[in-house]
């Protein structure tokens, strides 16, 4: 019979106090270089046929996604200033850093989405359903709100006192009162 040498299992054992901490550190750092987690990502989550990876300094301004279903789709870290969004599908959506000022959100259906740490400033928002949005460290200065439905949307209490100073109407899809959604206080 022949003998097999036997290798001792690796052990955390093994390594105690800072060389376990240090290697610990070490093969994070080597897994999220690995997976492509260590450089930033500017990214627009694709629809079928858009790019995926967009990289540093990627202008989409003044793009049209008008009509589009982009429903649960991310957008980081991207210039979206003037941007066509009427009547697109963006339930479930995220725009994470995203400049989306003096977009064009008429009637789309954000339900759902999340705005965070994004500028909608001068953006229009006719028509459009923001239900149950998650709109937190966003800016909405001079953002038109005609007929939106905010329905329990979260929002940033000085940015929600913005909205009400010009907020109106009843949304067209929903029937909500916009002022009401918003929880302004009463005119």
């Amino acid at each position: 019979m022949v003998a097999i040498p036997m290798i001792a299992p690796f052990s955390s054992r093994r390594l105690r106090g800072l060389p376990r901490l240090l290697a610990t550190l070490w093969l994070s750092i080597l897994g999220l270089w690995f997976l492509g987690l260590g450089d930033p990502a500017y990214a627009l989550s694709p629809p079928d046929g858009l790019i995926q990876d967009l990289g540093d300094g990627v202008d989409l301004a003044n793009k049209n996604f008008s009509g589009l279903v982009l429903q649960d789709k991310r957008f980081t870290k991207l210039d979206l200033e003037g941007a066509n969004f009427q009547k697109t599908d963006l339930r479930g959506t995220v725009f994470n850093g995203t400049d989306a000022s003096y977009g064009n959100f008429g009637g789309a259906d954000f339900s759902y989405g999340m705005a965070y740490h994004s500028v909608f400033r001068g953006a229009d928002f006719t028509d459009a359903v923001l239900t149950g949005a998650y709109l937190l460290q966003s800016q909405f200065d001079g953002a038109i709100v005609t007929n939106a439905d905010f329905t329990e949307a979260v929002l940033d209490l000085d940015q929600q006192r913005k909205l009400c100073k010009t907020a109106s109407g009843t949304n067209p899809i929903t029937g909500a009162n916009t002022r009401f959604s918003l929880g302004c206080s009463p005119a």
